[in-house]
């Protein structure tokens, strides 16, 4: 962060020596990372985790504080998601996402997949993400958001349809109108994972589905999503073979990257911008 300010700064390096100097500068308090009690249920626990998230606050800087590459491997993202437990800086809801996940990794009764939004105002678009979770045969999420209702959900739907239609509620309430809901595949539990995150099982244009098309597609991922937790993982690597697979930011010839790159893309989806409407509220932007 601080090499960032010296760039950006015409007095960067001077500022940054200043500030980290001066004795007289009020200690800012860092967020704990919960702890439980083996008594401690589900529920409870989630809502200690969301309530860290909550803690880390949200970076409006307009500088992110950590790299987040969705085509890197699980146990790379774990390793960020470490480094923001240690910084303690304010965070967007990606980072939010690979938070969650690292803190309900040792919650074997609870599975996570991404559940990311998007949505459209006054002639733009507008991305969310969220980490949807499932326990007891109750959906969940977990998440950071400039809203606070379109970040945490207690474990208490019964259906993911009634998830996703709570957050359509709450976009409807921003005049956002939600054109597409994208989720993903069961995160394995295993933070050594070299397994990449699968971001979008499944794509879902909300705006030209019927409310009965949309149930069906829902309860469709849902038993996808069931029928992968019977899979066993691949074996994580051991030490020394993570060693030689060296950085994650791997050359071309990586298995990996090759992979990444031939991800497909929904044909469907352009990142054409509609024509604002003449009374569009001006051009103002309510941002979620």
């Amino acid at each position: 962060m601080w090499r960032h300010v010296a760039r950006i700064h015409p007095n960067g390096e001077a500022l940054g020596k200043g500030i980290r100097g001066a004795t007289d500068l009020p200690k800012i308090p860092v967020p704990s990372v919960p702890t439980y009690q083996p008594t401690t249920t589900i529920p409870q626990r989630l809502e200690a985790i969301q309530k860290y998230i909550r803690e880390m606050q949200y970076n409006h800087t307009g500088t992110q504080f950590f790299e987040i590459k969705k085509s890197r491997p699980l146990t790379a993202l774990m390793d960020i998601a470490k480094e923001m437990t240690r910084e303690a800086l304010p965070i967007k809801c990606l980072e939010a996402v690979i938070l969650g996940i690292y803190l309900t990794n040792n919650m074997p009764g609870v599975e996570r997949f991404p559940l990311s939004f998007k949505s459209h105002f006054s002639g733009n678009y507008f991305h969310h993400i969220v980490l949807g979770v499932h326990s007891g045969g109750r959906f969940g999420a977990l998440g950071m958001s400039r809203r606070e209702d379109l970040m945490f959900k207690p474990l208490e739907f019964r259906t993911l349809m009634d998830l996703v239609q709570e957050y359509e509620g709450a976009y409807r309430g921003y005049w956002h109108t939600l054109r597409k809901v994208k989720i993903g595949q069961y995160v394995s539990h295993d933070a050594h994972s070299v397994e990449q995150i699968e971001w979008k099982h499944s794509i879902l244009d909300v705006d030209k589905l019927t409310k009965e098309e949309l149930r069906k597609e829902l309860e469709r991922h849902t038993r996808d999503m069931r029928l992968k937790i019977g899979k066993p993982a691949p074996p994580s690597p051991t030490k020394d073979r993570r060693n030689s697979m060296g950085s994650p930011l791997r050359g071309p010839s990586s298995p990996l990257r090759r992979i990444s790159r031939v991800e497909r893309r929904p044909s469907g989806e352009k990142k054409v911008l509609e024509q604002k409407a003449s009374g569009d509220m001006n051009g103002y932007q309510i941002r979620v």
